[in-house]
């Protein structure tokens, strides 16, 4: 049965089209029939995280408008045969994102695909609820940091209220998706703790990904960390994420510091 799973949060920057991207291939590897699909209507940023934006002819804007048919607007991943990308428009307004557009594009989504992962855009306007509306679960993508995990709870909000699982009385599954975390700087206080987060947000953990060159090595060449790393610390924390949200049980990884050579030698010494 087909499952659509919403990308989101309050505040910007968190890592949100990263973790679209990642999880996206880490499903389809895993042997799932998957389509991400951009609701950033004006920026569109995932169509460059997946290497795609040269490719990009029709978009999400012109499926739900008539303009396209759904075929035309699908890209499909050179890497992956089973991943598949719907683009957002850089030219139109979020206002074309209309509720019965936006559910039919999902309703035929769900046909063709195991998985529809949908990229929220930042904030609680109406790209961010059109993203949520017919989602059957959230990954909500924080960062260690006050603001970003004030911004979460009202999504968390909004999940309970504004999809069409809540008018129904049902409730969207979950789960929190701490991003960046550093362990020196949660050990010296400088961010919150794993635990801070939980305590407030009150959600299950999916995953912590850990503060990596490699996220940005890998955006900057357009391929999602999960292909461009395997061995990473960030690519193996999105891919136990991945099969957590396919109902396997991963124990949880917390990063630990790293401690350098110069670190190691002095302890020796001083031993």
């Amino acid at each position: 049965m087909a499952k659509v799973l919403v990308v989101t949060s309050g505040k910007g920057g968190v890592g949100k089209t990263t973790t679209t991207a990642a999880l996206g291939a880490a499903l389809a590897q895993a042997g799932g029939k998957v389509v991400v699909v951009d609701f950033d209507v004006g920026l569109r940023n995932l169509d460059l995280i997946m290497g795609a934006e040269r490719r990009v002819v029709f978009d999400l804007i012109n499926v739900v408008q008539g303009v396209a048919k759904l075929p035309q607007a699908l890209i499909r991943d050179k890497r992956l045969d089973n991943l598949w990308l719907l683009p957002a428009s850089q030219t139109r307004d979020k206002d074309a994102l209309t509720e019965q557009g936006v559910g039919n594009v999902i309703a035929d989504l769900r046909s063709r695909f195991d998985w529809i992962i949908c990229d929220s855009p930042a904030g609680i306007e109406r790209g961010a609820t059109m993203a949520m509306r017919y989602a059957d679960e959230a990954v909500i993508v924080t960062n260690p940091e006050v603001s970003s995990v004030r911004d979460s709870d009202r999504i968390i909000g909004m999940l309970d209220s504004k999809t069409a699982k809540a008018e129904r009385g049902e409730q969207v599954a979950k789960h929190i998706l701490i991003t960046r975390y550093d362990p020196s700087r949660a050990a010296r206080g400088e961010m919150l703790s794993i635990t801070d987060i939980l305590e407030i947000l009150a959600i299950p953990l999916l995953g912590i990904i850990p503060e990596s060159q490699d996220v940005l090595k890998a955006s900057n060449v357009g391929t999602p960390v999960t292909l461009a790393s395997t061995e990473g610390a960030p690519a193996r924390a999105y891919i136990d994420a991945a099969r957590r949200l396919r109902g396997e049980s991963v124990p949880m990884t917390v990063p630990a510091e790293r401690k350098g050579f110069m670190d190691r030698l002095l302890r020796r010494r001083a031993a």
